[in-house]
């Protein structure tokens, strides 16, 4: 394993935390490796005990990946929360929406997506997306502007999820809407002054759309929605953070899709 040591190394202005060619956190890496996606290279921690690090490098050592040990100082360059590894990895390809539908189609399932609409926190996109793999979701669309990407502070969030669940990025939220629908896909927007989600019967292809932290759903995708649902509030606080209704919802349209099938 070599190691680095030097004058005049600047990890970060050469790979920003905010890199989407930047993979931070043991579980995040750990998925990586998983699923079998190309590494450019692993950074980790010089004399860490760490037995979780000692797997990953034995993994990544058996797939003939380059890797380097670094002073902690130089992994916090790379990425903030990094907990002792840091990959490197080619530039992120992200699938469509038809990649999606296609994923769906595999399994032999009804679609059931997730739609970020201009999640701006890179936490709350990577929780939704581990929660929507979690619940068995084929995919999250996020929209190309004004919205978090799948840097190191989101896939590092989602636990790894993001390596396991396609996600599509699109310039035009609307379109992507109108392209479910032409695929069977009922599409849900999750307001808070909608329908009780759990009036509603999940089964079909079907879509959830989960609003910006400030805004909730933008005007425009919301009047391509076909219905507006919501959670009903019972304490003195009228709301959830995105990622926590994201989890009500999705596991309770999960559940609803489990029960449809073993009838």
């Amino acid at each position: 394993m070599a190691k680095y040591g030097g004058k005049g190394f600047k990890p970060a202005a050469e790979a920003p935390e905010e890199s989407e060619n930047i993979v931070a956190g043991r579980n995040a890496v750990r998925e990586l490796l998983k699923s079998g996606k190309s590494i450019d290279k692993l950074y980790v921690q010089r004399d860490s005990k760490d037995g979780l690090i000692t797997v990953i490098v034995a993994e990544a050592a058996a797939k003939r990946i380059p890797i380097t040990e670094v002073d902690r100082r130089v992994l916090d360059g790379f990425a903030a929360a990094n907990q002792g590894v840091v990959a490197f990895v080619p530039e992120r390809e992200y699938a469509s929406v038809e990649d999606i539908l296609q994923a769906a189609a595999d399994k032999g399932e009804a679609p059931f997506i997730v739609i970020a609409d201009c999640i701006n926190d890179p936490h709350n996109l990577g929780a939704i997306i581990r929660i929507a793999e979690c619940a068995g979701a084929h995919g999250v669309i996020i929209p190309k502007r004004r919205s978090a990407t799948l840097t190191a502070t989101a896939v590092k969030a989602s636990a790894g999820a993001a390596e396991h669940l396609p996600v599509a990025k699109v310039s035009n939220l609307s379109s992507a809407i109108e392209l479910l629908k032409k695929n069977g896909v009922w599409v849900y927007a999750l307001e808070a002054d909608g329908a009780p989600y759990k009036s509603f019967k999940y089964d079909g292809g079907i879509a959830f759309v989960l609003g910006s932290e400030g805004e909730g759903v933008s005007r425009l995708v919301r009047e391509n929605c076909d219905f507006v649902v919501s959670i009903p509030m019972k304490g003195k606080i009228n709301s959830l953070n995105v990622s926590a209704a994201a989890a009500v919802v999705l596991f309770e349209a999960s559940d609803f899709r489990s029960r449809t099938l073993s009838k």
